[in-house]
């Protein structure tokens, strides 16, 4: 891999400020074509014990810093994020396999919450209460929660990772991260960059294992760990839960979607298309946010189709380095085949597949960009999380079946409404039963404001001050005078 800056192109964990080596090695490849692009170092429950030892270590010096010293070396580090923007996003295409234009966009996302924090934390204000008693005086600090342990996922290797990190480390915490062995080359680069900016030895640390059952077990129950985050799929974040439970370990779990998107019979017919194109097909349709349920009025369904339909011919897929490309390869095989497997479930249970609904010549991870109709919400399509390139169209008929359809699911992450009547949207976004609702709008995610569900999709928070109060203990205290 040729990078300007090869300094940053890192093959072993990093452990205490030391880059370690594994007694074996992860091959990294590249998911449109397979080529190997590295052997990283496996590391081991063991390696994630010296991380959690070493963060613990390095918290009482981390934690006593000032918010602005803290918040300088922040900084710092987001500076070199942004001076190495072009050979982070490479790195993130090739493991990732996302276009290299959504790459830069996602190092710039990430890196604005490096710099978010590093303001932010100069605002962790305490209170002073008017007492009950003129005998005492009550007031509240806000405290560091110690060290927190992370496992982040291969759709936003660079993002999930500043999103946590910055935060935690911002309140004064010190952090060990387990990131996804398919986009473990984004994790480290962080890493190279934040031991140049500065952060001293053990406040961050970064193990890449294949051994998830092990590392996890560690990092949500070791006892020198004080709070636990993760994004990933609902089925493993309730296994991850459970282990914390046994230590009353504090946790922030961003899980699982089913997100529909609403297009009512008022809605401005080229926008609805442009930000449901923006919100499915955005890294080839692998994000916990992507439109899931399309339901669209009965009255409008025909020319949505139509505008849909034209709208995804004009995708272009391929290899994510390569010039105008907008759509990458999935994962790895295992996610095209199960896009397929959803395809062929609708067909056999009534849906016509209208554009696409096949694999592609490009390699053994592309599936096409794919549109159906005829979806129903007893088919598995409707019901499940898609995580690929895949639009079902369903039809409605009023506010009130729309509302209740959508709601009839255990996840509550994010859903859209589109709508040019401020009354209905205005009803309808305080009727959904999710943690984030866009309205007339395809991609919402931002720094300031805080990302999170409900129901089985999550607890807590990331992002705004919100996800600043993630990594804060509130001490009251109380002063007899």
């Amino acid at each position: 891999m040729r990078l300007a800056n090869q300094d940053l192109l890192k093959n072993q964990n990093y452990i205490g400020g030391e880059w370690r080596d594994g007694a074996s090695a992860i091959e990294v490849r590249d998911p449109a074509n397979g080529e190997l692009l590295a052997r990283v170092a496996d590391g081991s429950a063991a390696d994630a014990k010296s991380a959690v030892a070493a963060a613990s270590a390095a918290f009482p010096a981390w934690k006593s810093k000032t918010a602005a010293e803290r918040a300088a070396v922040l900084k710092r580090w987001h500076q070199l994020i942004l001076e190495n923007a072009d050979d982070l996003a490479r790195i993130l295409t090739l493991e990732q396999g996302k276009p290299l234009a959504e790459a830069k966009g996602e190092i710039a996302y990430g890196a604005s919450y490096i710099e978010w924090y590093a303001e932010e934390c100069r605002r962790a204000y305490g209170q002073t209460i008017p007492t009950h008693n003129p005998a005492m005086r009550l007031s509240t600090i806000r405290q560091p929660v110690g060290v927190v342990t992370c496992i982040t996922p291969w759709n936003f290797p660079n993002a999930m990772i500043t999103r946590k990190a910055a935060p935690a480390l911002a309140a004064g915490c010190t952090v060990v991260i387990k990131p996804a062995m398919e986009t473990p080359l984004s994790a480290l680069a962080l890493c190279a960059l934040a031991e140049q900016a500065g952060l001293p030895a053990g406040t961050i640390n970064m193990v890449v294992g294949s051994d998830a059952p092990g590392i996890g077990k560690v990092l949500t129950q070791d006892a020198r760990v004080a709070k636990f985050t993760f994004t990933g799929s609902t089925a493993v974040g309730k296994l991850l839960m459970a282990q914390c439970a046994s230590g009353v370990k504090k946790m922030s779990m961003e899980l699982g979607g089913n997100a529909p998107f609403i297009v009512f019979d008022d809605a401005h017919l080229d926008t609805a298309v442009s930000a449901c194109v923006a919100t499915k097909m955005r890294n080839a349709g692998q994000t916990c946010v992507s439109a899931n349920r399309i339901y669209v009025h009965e009255a409008m369904h025909d020319a949505f189709v139509e505008k849909l339909r034209a709208a995804i011919t004009e995708l272009k897929v391929g290899h994510g380095c390569d010039e105008g490309v907008t759509v990458g390869p999935l994962i790895h095989r295992r996610a095209a085949e199960r896009v397929n497997d959803l395809v062929q479930d609708a067909i056999a249970a009534g849906a016509r597949v209208e554009l696409g609904g096949d694999f592609l010549s490009h390699g053994e991870n592309y599936f096409a960009p794919t549109l159906i109709t005829g979806v129903r919400d007893e088919m598995r399509i409707a019901q499940e999380e898609i995580f690929g390139p895949l639009a079902p169209v369903q039809k409605f008929s009023d506010e009130a079946e729309v509302i209740r359809r959508a709601n009839d699911t255990p996840y509550g992450l994010a859903a859209y409404v589109m709508s040019e009547n401020i009354r209905r949207a205005n009803r309808v976004v305080e009727a959904l039963d999710y943690g984030m609702v866009a309205c007339n709008a395809g991609v919402f995610s931002t720094t300031v404001a805080p990302f999170g569900g409900c129901k089985e999709s999550g607890i807590g928070r990331e992002g705004g001050v919100e996800g600043m109060a993630e990594f804060y203990e509130t001490k009251y205290c109380c002063f007899g005078v």
